[in-house]
């Protein structure tokens, strides 16, 4: 779990690196979203979206246990637990590979377009870093405290695409997480090395907001069916708000790292 330096970090911050997070998980996580990528060819990330400078995935509930067992992982719920409340669900979880090339990165951005509002925050996202997140390779960039500005960049910047004068890399060992408030101006950067940079996105919210991904809707009967009752509730899977909140949403807004 979470230690209270690392909670003050996510407060202060607005993001924590939990340096190891994932354990046994990095390898399995490694080989089966290469294998997706190999499986999926061109349609890869096609149930949510596809970007030039990278190669995606989405859905990836639905296309192994490995990343069933991710979602649960305890020191992230704790963390995605410390922004939202205990009322949170997962929205998505998708992977990315940034591609090496000339892409000059994404402009800052809150996820969802998000703003908090009387309830308090209502995204938080986690990067899983399946390869070393450095300097170079394309890492996110955020601007430390933004979460408790209460903008959005695109609302007070003239070029949200350029350099802040107070973002940080976000770096870390492979195997790592970062746990971010979402609220936080961040954005990916470009990947200047000669070999893709591999991360994994879970990314979840308060459970009064509409999943980014309808999981209920995406996953397998069968898949369903196999859910045990800590999955059935973090997918929101027997949830008939979310249903109603999620079931006609198409929700693009926002940048996925």
């Amino acid at each position: 779990m979470l230690t209270s330096e690392q909670k003050r970090q996510l407060d202060e911050q607005g993001w924590v690196v939990l340096d190891a997070a994932m354990g046994e998980l990095l390898g399995p996580l490694r080989e089966r979203i290469l294998a997706l990528f190999d499986e999926e060819g061109d349609r890869a990330g096609a149930e949510f979206k596809t970007e030039p400078g990278a190669h995606r995935l989405a859905n990836l509930v639905d296309k192994g246990d490995v990343f069933r067992r991710a979602i649960v992982l305890p020191p992230v719920l704790d963390g995605v637990r410390h922004v939202l409340g205990q009322a949170m669900k997962l929205s998505s979880l998708n992977a990315r590979s940034a591609d090496p090339g000339p892409d000059a990165g994404q402009p800052l951005h809150v996820d969802m377009g998000a703003i908090a509002d009387d309830q308090g925050y209502w995204v938080c996202n986690t990067i899983w870093m399946l390869d070393d997140f450095t300097l170079e390779n394309g890492p996110t960039r955020a601007v430390p405290g933004s979460h408790r500005w209460g903008t959005r960049p695109q609302d007070v910047l003239t070029d949200p695409q350029a350099p802040h004068p107070d973002e940080v890399l976000v770096t870390g060992k492979a195997g790592s997480i970062a746990v971010m408030n979402a609220h936080v101006w961040h954005g990916g950067t470009a990947n200047r090395t000669h070999t893709p940079r591999l991360a994994m996105h879970g990314f979840y919210c308060r459970r009064d907001k509409p999943q980014q991904q309808f999981q209920k809707a995406l996953l397998r009967p069968e898949v369903q069916a196999a859910l045990d009752p800590e999955l059935r509730a973090i997918l929101a899977i027997d949830d008939p708000e979310n249903d109603a909140l999620s079931a006609n949403v198409a929700v693009r807004s926002g940048f996925m790292k």
